[in-house]
């Protein structure tokens, strides 16, 4: 898949406009990295606007969070929350409202039919929940491109809309489970080492999670180079689409912004798929659980912000978009010192 570069000669023109500014060198820290990321991302000094920020929210079950316990809540949490999104009342709802973000859920595998829902969020469902991990393949086969393609589709059509920039979402109880198992597959780490609390689950919960990732990787062995493989065998509906996204972001170019710990999985896998789309990505935030990091310095990713979160939806990686926009203005609005009187 063809993935175009962000413009070199458009950074090196950001950062000498940076250090002409009236500042000392370097003053403005971060922000001054991120301005410059912004210009190459647009090929402009200063980049466009990030006026539409569009969240799109992956919802699906997984079969883990079943028999094996690893969440602090049960799977039918997952449907009720898509009338929450569509309600507007949830977490990134509210977040998203403070920066004007709009919020789209789509369902790719909840295990519900969601009777009265509209049917735009149905149309790329790819099936009802997943398989366990630990005893059986996530996806049959031909599952995960599908879900891949539809990802990609929903990229287009947020960018034909007019996006500046996307960020994924997810909604699925069992999918911390899900994302430790990929982070681990992907990069060889130990399952005691990117397994976190996810929800909130005690210590015997969390070492419930761990022997269902090490069962999972035990299982699953041989069938972890390939991504698509990969992702039937470990993965999900939900993640599958999500590295889709990412991907056709990429391609568009167009800036994704990514959120916590699922789409920090899903990235790892995208990369292996296309790997210049990383260029594209950035870290909004930095999520609590441990395998995030672990994807996160892989991906050569430093989060923008660090607020102690771990809710998902896509709500951390909203809050980084002020941010951006700070990055944006001063290397927009600030004046030079060359004009100094």
């Amino acid at each position: 898949m063809e993935i175009p570069l962000p413009d070199s000669g458009a950074h090196a023109d950001a950062l000498a406009r940076l250090d002409a500014l009236v500042k000392p060198l370097g003053a403005l820290g971060r922000l001054e990295e991120l301005a410059a990321w912004l210009c190459a991302a647009h090929g402009t000094v200063p980049p466009r606007p990030l006026d539409d920020v569009r969240v799109v929210v992956f919802a699906g079950d997984h079969g883990v969070a079943g028999a094996s316990a690893v969440s602090a809540y049960p799977r039918e949490i997952t449907a009720a929350m898509v009338r929450v999104f569509l309600a507007g009342k949830s977490g990134v709802n509210v977040l998203a409202g403070q920066v004007g973000a709009r919020v789209r859920v789509v369902d790719i595998a909840v295990d519900d039919d969601l009777d009265g829902v509209p049917d735009e969020v149905r149309a790329y469902k790819i099936r009802r929940g997943s398989g366990a991990i630990d005893v059986e393949d996530a996806l049959e086969p031909g599952e995960a491109e599908r879900a891949f393609e539809a990802g990609r589709a929903i990229a287009d059509a947020e960018i034909d809309a007019g996006a500046d920039l996307l960020i994924p979402g997810d909604m699925g109880i069992g999918n911390t489970t899900v994302a430790s198992a990929l982070v681990a597959a992907v990069l060889g780490v130990p399952a005691e080492d990117v397994v976190g609390t996810g929800t909130g689950v005690d210590e015997a919960g969390r070492a419930r999670k761990v022997a269902v990732v090490e069962a999972a990787l035990a299982r699953a062995a041989d069938r972890t180079a390939e991504p698509f493989s990969l992702l039937t065998a470990l993965g999900s509906a939900c993640a599958a689409a999500t590295a889709g996204f990412l991907v056709q972001g990429a391609a568009r170019g167009v800036p994704v912004l990514l959120d916590g710990v699922y789409s920090g999985a899903a990235a790892l896998v995208a990369r292996e798929i296309a790997p210049d789309a990383a260029r594209w990505w950035l870290a909004g935030h930095r999520s609590t659980e441990p395998s995030q990091a672990f994807a996160l310095k892989a991906l050569g990713l430093a989060p923008i912000l660090d607020l102690g979160l771990r809710l998902g939806e896509g709500s951390g990686a909203v809050q980084a978009v002020s941010t951006l926009r700070a990055a944006r203005a001063i290397i927009a609005e600030m004046g030079l010192l060359a004009d100094l009187a």
